[in-house]
């Protein structure tokens, strides 16, 4: 496969926004759908499904919809870059997202990075959020060490508020 300049996506985020879920580049498959985890190998919308306990849509407005209505933002370290096809390992020429932009506009509380690239990248350009940050294993197909259980244990205390909020707003109706 050739080496081609590709890019990113705009962020799902909006004010209410309080968890940041950062991936390194989008897939090939992705970059053919225009959006995030476009891939239907890739675990990432049934991981994130399990975790905080919805059902993600199909359709891409449907995503970012459920998205922003349960406080997750979504966004990629590198915003566009030289690649081959799909590989981490092949990026070259990035350009970084402008995170702090970003992060001056709302209240992100935790970040998390999908894949060691995504961290090391992150790492290297953000230090000053590295205390509020955690990287979890990638959901892409090629990682064979995922670990669907990490992703729901990191996202748990999340969960657990939305679950409450819930549980408020229908004692509320009664």
């Amino acid at each position: 496969m050739k080496r081609g300049h590709a890019e990113g996506f705009p962020p799902v985020f909006d004010g209410n926004s309080r968890i940041l879920i950062l991936g390194s580049f989008p897939s090939v498959k992705s970059r053919a759908v225009s959006f995030y985890y476009g891939n239907p190998q890739n675990r990432f919308w049934n991981t994130l499904s399990a975790a905080l306990g919805v059902n993600f849509p199909a359709d891409t407005e449907g995503r970012k919809e459920t998205l922003l209505s349960l406080g997750v933002a979504l966004w990629d370290v590198v915003t566009s870059c030289d690649i081959v096809g799909s590989s981490d390992a092949s990026i070259e020429n990035a350009v970084i997202a402008d995170l702090p932009r970003l992060m001056e506009q709302g209240g992100i509380e935790k970040i998390f990075l999908n894949g060691s690239t995504a961290y090391r990248l992150f790492a290297e350009n953000f230090p000053q959020y590295l205390p509020i940050a955690e990287r979890l294993p990638s959901t892409s197909p090629a990682n064979p060490r995922f670990s669907r259980d990490a992703w729901i244990n990191a996202l748990a205390p999340f969960a657990a508020e939305r679950n409450a909020e819930n549980k408020d707003k229908i004692r509320k109706v009664y």
